[in-house]
């Protein structure tokens, strides 16, 4: 299988970002090969919206094509490299990855992002708590989309372990009882033993560390 120089892969995205780490996942588990930048200007400039109009990160250069959106960036890799495949099963088992995958992106990590303002300041008590109530629920809809079994790595799968290590930060951070359940864990311990997922983390974990700790 042809295997794309770092020329032909070129990533915007910068260290922190949940999205582009999720991508990384998918590019890490399909064995590509790609250089990582940060957005020309900065996240937000001009000069990147001239790019990529929306602005949004992660962004993906092949061929000279720019793409961005994550969804729409991993099934385009997954297209023109289709192994391991991460969408496997038939049309209804690939629609429940799909929706899964979008739950995560629309639903759960938006109630993680509601979090992020009150990082750094003096937090108003009773809106953590409405909006860790609020994250604790979708965190339980989540679960009802979750497979009996994670043998293979899907498209589906590479948000979650990123957003949950936000969740564990968060908890920590604003001194609130925990909210992964222990069969988000079990699942989690899963997606962990996939080298894709690992690997990711291992240089994602320190990342976040040091940005929690500079707010």
């Amino acid at each position: 299988m042809r295997r794309p120089s770092p020329r032909m892969l070129k990533l915007f995205a910068v260290p922190i970002s949940l999205y582009c780490a999720k991508l990384r996942i998918v590019l890490r588990h399909k064995q590509l090969e790609w250089e990582e930048v940060l957005p020309p200007g900065g996240y937000g400039s001009q000069a990147y919206k001239d790019l990529v109009p929306g602005g949004s990160l992660p962004a993906l250069e092949h061929d000279g094509e720019l793409l961005s959106d994550s969804e729409a960036i991993a099934e385009y890799l997954n297209e023109v490299w289709p192994e391991p495949d991460m969408l496997p099963g038939n049309s209804l088992e690939r629609a429940r990855l799909r929706e899964r995958s979008r739950f995560h992106d629309t639903r759960l990590e938006p109630a993680v992002r509601a979090l992020f303002p009150m990082i750094g300041r003096a937090p108003n008590a009773q809106a953590v708590s409405e909006k860790w109530q609020a994250l604790s629920e979708r965190l339980a809809q989540m679960e009802t989309l979750l497979p009996a079994a994670t043998a293979k790595l899907t498209l589906a799968d590479c948000g979650l372990p990123v957003t949950s290590m936000w969740i564990e930060e968060l908890t920590d951070y604003f001194r609130m009882d925990p909210i992964l359940s222990p069969g988000l864990r079990h699942h989690l311990k899963n997606l962990h033993a996939h080298k894709a997922v690992s690997d990711e983390l291992s240089q994602y974990g320190p990342r976040l560390k040091t940005w929690m700790a500079s707010k």
